[in-house]
């Protein structure tokens, strides 16, 4: 059997699309936190929105 090139392109994925979505939707709404948030809850929520797509991308 022909070895079969698979392409696999994750930014064409619902899957991905989505949580991508949700971290600029994260980024928008913690902007407007005090500045004192910055090392804090604004950080790790900005961090794990991030984490979603990123870890299905390298699934990929």
């Amino acid at each position: 059997m022909k070895d079969m090139k698979i392409n696999h392109n994750f930014k064409n994925l619902n899957v991905w699309k989505k949580p991508v979505d949700l971290a600029v939707n994260v980024y928008q709404t913690t902007k407007s936190f005090p500045s004192e948030e910055k090392s804090g809850m604004k950080s790790q929520m900005r961090r794990a929105s991030v984490s979603i797509p990123s870890k299905i991308a390298e699934g990929t």
